[in-house]
């Protein structure tokens, strides 16, 4: 049986009306509202629908059909284009409904097209773009087909071999890859196919392919997968498949070039939409600790909740940053992606295990549309991330960065503007073409730095403000402690827990850049109590001296999370409402 996917007839004109921040929050209202209430069985888009699609290892259908109409494809589609795609950080703003309700819903619609279409976006041809612009805003996907790397999981093993052909009339494509996403329903395969035996930076080229005029492509049976079970992985075959001269992007053999470049983008979404995925337990954990209660809250849920409040703003925060700096910095932003990509997910995972303590016997209740997404996100997040593979592939971007980083970068580079944690000032669009690779450059340790210079004198203050002048010079201290020992260009183990460590204080650059960003029109951001959390626990991770959290501390974190799950907010940076939850908690 197929379900056809309709275009929203005014995808187009509607994409033009507008790509600011305040065009993507109503996007993403609008959203809210057509998705419902998540908590309502009745809602054939709730999370009860979703877990019983899930259940039946089945797309959502009915809810892919809405997000088409919708024309939720044209958040894919860069606006030359003709989509609303300007910057990495409102695309996450848009698509944050989606993700609060199913991580895997936001991956098999859309997010993915996302990762195949920008190799297209940085190096297509005027023809490819327009016609892969196309597809998107028409409600089709595009499927990445990822090249072998080391350390592969089913996603990453296997890739496809394309040899040139005479006269350079085009290529012929064969080999066979048995876990794609969405390879029997796209209309566009973008495949990073190997055009040289050699082990080199030039072994891999991108090949645009368009299924239904593909000759020798075969489509092998589908894969069931413990994690995101209706994201529908299948394989394909390409026996000898010959593909003309314009199915190139880019370059011959600029494929490991595109990767490194756009891959960047992949990194930093992932984790930003993740943290949605993750405050959909939060609240599940608050609402299984307050409902019904007359008493006030038990004292021993006090620290893990705000805890794990604290962490998600923390991550949150970073992802921001790493967003924001592919506008902003697009030639200094990757290094702090492949940090994001792999620091965020640990923090999710191990805060589900502490939300998984609070919900107790609520944890098993897998089909309940309040509680069943901790199950689901337990499985699905390790999916999203690329497992182990994933964050070998972002410590292979680091661990060669660190002896240049010490040398050149950490406490020499200047603050980057103050735009980047700015929520409401004005970025350039993001372009797939201004990305850069690597490069030694670190702009969130220059802000830590800065920041704890900044906050010397409130030292002696005491309080919540003293706590946090101390713990960012503690977090500076540490980052003095990696430059001696990365100046020592250590051997491949100890490099890479150097390399895991520098990733947490990039989280601490982060969340003091966004503290001192503040305009004060949110009261409980500009008070440093949730930094002072945030930062205690990411100093906890290291295991660098920290100060004894001062009093009140936790209640006040404690209070404002208790404060957005009754108000229907979400427990991000944002604070957007939250569909369905104010409803529920002021009954």
């Amino acid at each position: 049986m197929t379900h056809s996917l309709a275009p929203a007839p005014d995808a187009r004109a509607d994409a033009r009306a507008g790509h600011g921040a305040a065009a993507a929050a109503v996007r993403a209202a609008r959203l809210e509202e057509s998705l419902g209430d998540p908590h309502d069985p009745a809602n054939p888009h709730g999370i009860a629908a979703l877990l019983a699609a899930d259940r039946q290892s089945e797309p959502p259908y009915a809810t892919e059909e809405l997000l088409a109409a919708a024309g939720v494809g044209a958040e894919f589609v860069p606006a030359e284009f003709g989509g609303r795609l300007t910057r990495a950080d409102l695309l996450v703003t848009a698509l944050r409904p989606v993700f609060r309700r199913d991580l895997a819903l936001g991956f098999g619609y859309g997010i993915t097209s996302l990762f195949a279409s920008a190799a297209v976006w940085a190096a297509g041809t005027a023809r490819q773009r327009a016609e892969t612009a196309g597809l998107l805003l028409a409600g089709g996907r595009a499927a990445i087909v990822h090249h072998e790397v080391a350390h592969a999981n089913g996603i990453l093993r296997h890739e496809f071999t394309a040899a040139p052909r005479p006269a350079g009339s085009g290529y012929t494509l064969r080999g066979r890859k048995d876990l794609i996403m969405n390879a029997a329903r796209a209309g566009a395969l973008v495949v990073y196919a190997r055009t040289s035996p050699e082990r080199s930076a030039r072994s891999h080229s991108v090949l645009l392919v368009r299924p239904e005029e593909a000759d020798g492509l075969s489509r092998l049976p589908r894969v069931m997968t413990s994690g995101m079970r209706g994201g529908l992985f299948s394989g394909l075959r390409f026996d000898g498949c010959e593909l003309p001269a314009d199915t190139l992007v880019g370059r011959p053999g600029e494929g490991v070039a595109l990767a490194l470049r756009t891959f960047q983008v992949n990194r930093c979404i992932i984790p930003a939409l993740a943290v949605s995925a993750a405050d959909t337990v939060l609240h599940a954990a608050v609402r299984s600790v307050t409902i019904g209660r007359t008493k006030p809250m038990a004292r021993r849920w006090h620290k893990p909740l705000a805890g794990v409040f604290a962490d998600l703003l923390a991550a949150d925060a970073m992802a921001r940053a790493a967003l924001r700096s592919l506008s902003l910095l697009p030639e200094r932003a990757h290094v702090l992606a492949a940090a994001v990509k792999y620091v965020v997910p640990d923090l999710l995972r191990e805060n589900l295990e502490e939300l998984a303590s609070v919900l107790g016997a609520h944890g098993y209740d897998h089909g309940s549309p309040q509680y069943g997404p901790l199950d689901k996100l337990v499985r699905d997040l390790p999916v999203a991330g690329l497992g182990h593979a994933g964050t070998a592939a972002c410590q292979a971007v680091i661990v060669p960065q660190l002896a240049h980083l010490a040398e050149r970068s950490w406490f020499r580079a200047e603050e980057p503007p103050p735009a980047l944690f700015q929520e409401d000032a004005e970025l350039p669009p993001l372009d797939y073409r201004l990305l850069g690779a690597a490069g030694g450059h670190d702009f969130l340790s220059a802000t830590l730095a800065g920041a704890a210079a900044r906050l010397e004198t409130s030292r002696a203050v005491g309080g919540h403000i003293g706590a946090l002048a101390e713990l960012a010079e503690s977090f500076v201290g540490e980052l003095r402690a990696l430059r001696e020992q990365c100046l020592a260009r250590p051997a491949l183990p100890a490099a890479l827990v150097l390399s895991d460590r520098y990733a947490l204080v990039l989280a601490a650059g982060a969340v003091l850049g966004v503290w001192e960003g503040q305009d004060g029109g949110d009261p409980f951001l500009a008070d440093p109590a949730w930094a002072v959390l945030a930062l205690t626990r990411l100093g906890g991770r290291l295991g660098i001296a920290v100060p004894e959290l001062p009093d009140g501390c936790v209640a006040q974190v404690l209070e404002e999370l208790v404060r957005r799950y009754r108000a229907g907010r979400s427990c991000d940076l944002a604070g957007t409402a939250y569909g369905g939850y104010g409803t529920e908690a002021a009954a």
